[in-house]
């Protein structure tokens, strides 16, 4: 690809920004959003990533072959949660809910999830169901919400899934179940908006 070519290809995917003077900048940093369209060929294989400073911010950026240990993100046997007051515990959720903390890369579950973005049209439907995320790194048809969550730790935000009998596991599976409860589907899953 020619240089013009590459810089017009750029500047209508919006990686780049052109200054009145014809200089190119790099577009600032949209937050990280699960539910891009991507190419099946840009899986594996994205020659232009290195060259989009929005690439390493992308979850989806990483290789598809990165398969998730099931092990580590379904329910094990003799499951218990931790139980609690639900209301006090989907308080607790909202607040973990935007805690980069608990990721390694300096995401939250909110950095996808702002707005109700980046859930398919399939978080409108009682759980256990099929999550495209979950399907596509561990070949896993049906979830349940926790495990959801716990894909979410592992994939997007690159950390250690949280203990099964944990408080914040709990907290946020409650406070996702009360997003879900106001969630309508859309034509479009990734422009989602709440009720």
């Amino acid at each position: 690809m020619k240089h013009s070519a590459l810089m017009r290809a750029l500047v209508s995917s919006g990686a780049l920004t052109l200054s009145l003077g014809g200089a190119a900048h790099a577009a600032p940093c949209r937050p990280a959003n699960p539910c891009a369209p991507r190419p099946a060929s840009s899986r594996m294989n994205n020659p232009c990533a290195a060259k989009n400073p929005c690439a390493a911010k992308n979850p989806c950026a990483a290789a598809m072959a990165d398969r998730v240990d099931t092990g580590l993100v379904l329910r094990p046997k003799h499951y218990r949660p931790y139980r609690g007051d639900i209301a006090a515990l989907t308080a607790y959720g909202e607040k973990l809910f935007r805690d980069t903390s608990l990721s390694s890369n300096g995401m939250s579950c909110h950095t996808c999830h702002q707005g109700n973005g980046a859930f398919q049209n399939t978080f409108a439907q009682p759980y256990p169901h099929q999550v495209q995320m979950a399907h596509d790194r561990s070949a896993v048809k049906t979830v349940h919400l926790d495990e959801m969550v716990q894909f979410c730790m592992v994939v997007p935000m690159a950390a250690k899934p949280l203990a099964w009998d944990s408080k914040e596991l709990a907290a946020l599976t409650a406070y996702t179940a009360s997003l879900q409860k106001g969630f309508r589907a859309s034509g479009n899953p990734c422009a989602a908006k709440p009720h």
